[in-house]
């Protein structure tokens, strides 16, 4: 049987409950709370990278650019199947929505760390950029490190870096269909199973699609006109 490439409306207004169902409980999920957590953490990566001694700057150096350059479906599938999976924290579950929760952990778990090593790229920028006076400011004035870092470094880098925080966020929603390497019914992945069950897969991903195109566009409009307002 051929699937169909025809567009069937009973088939969209069937679909279209589900996908949004799977894009406000998994994807919009997964999204927001990893583009939290991989800010926090990125942050902390690039002021760890500055303070540390040589050594050990290095060797973060290392495993950013070693989670940075290395698949994220891979990684997904590592920390699943070679790390989670085999200390038992998957089994033994009271159904398939705690399942899906655990599943939801560690998908943005896995997303916050792998993109916090772009967003530390992003704020170390930021830091590099800003004048020297502002730290031989902070210097002369004796403050201390954690305040020099709190009131004076942090809030001007955030200013120059927060455009393209944003940016990494988008690209992060983007990348959430990677979540069905551990089988995590996102929003694409449910438009496949739809579209399965139907023999016509246009509706489905054609609609998921369009969801993608109206929660990202927007965000990507408010990126560009707070960088230009941050630029003045």
């Amino acid at each position: 049987m051929h699937a169909s490439v025809t567009w069937d409306w009973s088939i969209a207004h069937q679909a279209f409950p589900d996908l949004l169902k799977a894009f406000l409980q998994v994807t919009l999920v997964v999204t927001v709370a990893a583009s939290i957590l991989s800010a926090i953490l990125g942050l902390v990566w690039a002021i760890a990278l500055r303070e540390l001694p040589v050594v050990l700057s290095r060797l973060l150096g290392w495993l950013l650019g070693v989670i940075r350059m290395t698949p994220l479906p891979l990684q997904l599938l590592i920390v699943t199947y070679g790390i989670v999976t085999p200390r038992g924290w998957l089994a033994h579950l009271n159904g398939p929505d705690q399942l899906r929760h655990r599943l939801m952990i560690v998908g943005i778990v896995v997303f916050a760390v792998h993109y916090s090593t772009y967003m530390a790229e992003s704020y170390r920028a930021g830091i590099e950029s800003l004048p020297k006076g502002q730290w031989e400011a902070a210097t002369a004035l004796s403050l201390p490190t954690k305040r020099t870092w709190r009131a004076v470094i942090v809030p001007q880098a955030l200013r120059a870096t927060l455009p393209s925080l944003g940016n990494w966020a988008i690209a992060m929603f983007k990348d959430t269909p990677y979540l069905l390497a551990i089988s995590l019914a996102e929003m694409v992945s449910e438009a496949r199973r739809i579209g399965g069950e139907n023999f016509s897969y246009t509706e489905a991903f054609t609609i998921a699609g369009l969801i993608f195109l109206v929660a990202s566009y927007p965000t990507a409009i408010l990126m560009r006109r707070l960088e230009k307002k941050l630029a003045y």
